[in-house]
């Protein structure tokens, strides 16, 4: 009735299944599964779950209790409801998150019957996948979202209490963490990389993304990648040298969130250079965006460098120009001072890019440029 698999993960440690199948005229009528440190604690879980299963009338009532509970609502179906309902878009990431959960054990409880210490076995679960406690923190951050409008929105009996108490114990022991800062900007030389294979793909396959411009134009302006695409050129404000930038993220807000930024010189001379062929002034996606330049760094071996990191980079400069908080805050966009000031350490000062001959490549108009109309290859 019950096995035990070895599995493999990718850090190199093992970890041992103990699954448990039980048939009825050929017919799987009850499956259980659990992943233990040790093949000795699986086998121990394995034959106290055989020797109970084993008990006159226990078989019959554990599947009487999950008949009861398949006609409750799960948690899966809580996802569900949340992601088709929200009327605020909750973005491609927390939906990529809260769908991804369903593939895990905890997606297929009853509502009613989810506590903390599932909630914990979850956590669990995902750092055996390889992934880092502050990406454990994410996954229960969205989905605390769900928890906290499941009952008083649909009356599903989801606790919001058990979601509370799972965030501290598994903050006492390490499941979770915040975030850590990322400081990485990218160097002259790992750019000058960059741009010169993004312009001579250009130059090759004209209809390709103009990566080399747009990377140019994230620091310059300083704006995240989603909203860099969103920008239309009736958002530009050419004579008061800023931007509207709809929909900025924000920690309480996104949808509806429009915020007007300040453009440096150089980001504007961008916009100037960039022809016009659709209402967006950078007609293409995130995902076109991100795999390019993502690919590109891989060719290059340039390593655990992000798209976003050059916001970072284009934040620090205006620091390193001298400005002050407020004055960076009106380019960024930061509706909170205090986020900034973890930019105050920087002992830099001057223009990193004084004398970087790629502003004038990403500055001209080039006649032989042609921006397609349809989406861009990704190469």
């Amino acid at each position: 009735m019950g096995t035990i698999i070895k599995r493999s993960r990718k850090d190199g440690s093992v970890a041992w299944l103990a699954q448990i199948v039980v048939k009825r005229k050929g017919t799987i009528v009850l499956r259980e599964n659990k992943t233990f440190e040790r093949r000795s604690t699986a086998s121990a879980w394995l034959s106290q779950r055989e020797k109970h299963l084993g008990q006159p009338g226990a078989l019959e009532s554990e599947l009487q209790t999950k008949a009861n509970d398949n006609r409750a609502p799960k948690l899966s179906d809580a996802i569900d409801r949340y992601i088709r309902e929200s009327n605020k878009k909750i973005g491609r990431t927390k939906t990529q998150v809260l769908k991804s959960i369903k593939d895990f054990d905890i997606a297929d409880k009853a509502c009613a019957s989810i506590t903390s210490a599932d909630i914990i076995a979850f956590a669990r679960e995902k750092l055996e996948t390889g992934v880092q406690p502050q990406t454990v923190s994410n996954y229960l951050s969205h989905l605390a979202a769900v928890f906290a409008i499941a009952r008083p929105a649909w009356n599903y009996p989801l606790d919001r209490q058990a979601m509370q108490d799972a965030w501290i114990v598994a903050s006492k022991l390490g499941l979770t963490t915040k975030s850590r800062e990322r400081n990485r900007r990218p160097t002259l030389d790992e750019l000058d990389q960059l741009m010169k294979h993004f312009k001579d793909r250009s130059t090759i396959r004209p209809s390709s993304i103009p990566m080399h411009r747009i990377i140019a134009f994230a620091i310059f302006s300083t704006r995240r990648q989603e909203e860099i695409i969103r920008i239309t050129w009736k958002d530009l404000d050419k004579e008061g040298k800023r931007v509207l930038v709809r929909d900025m993220k924000s920690p309480g807000q996104k949808i509806g969130n429009d915020f007007w930024c300040d453009l440096q010189e150089e980001a504007l001379s961008i916009i100037e250079a960039t022809p016009k062929v659709a209402d967006q002034i950078f007609p293409y996606t995130t995902d076109a965006i991100g795999a390019s330049f993502t690919r590109a760094c891989k060719l290059l071996a340039i390593e655990d460098l992000h798209f976003h990191d050059l916001r970072h980079d284009g934040v620090s400069r205006l620091f390193e120009l001298g400005l002050n908080i407020p004055q960076v805050a009106s380019n960024s966009g930061h509706r909170s001072w205090t986020s900034l000031k973890r930019y105050t350490h920087l002992r830099q000062t001057g223009d990193k890019y004084e004398r970087w001959n790629w502003l004038t490549e990403v500055t001209k108009k080039d006649p032989a440029l042609k921006f397609a109309n349809r989406p861009a290859k990704v190469i």
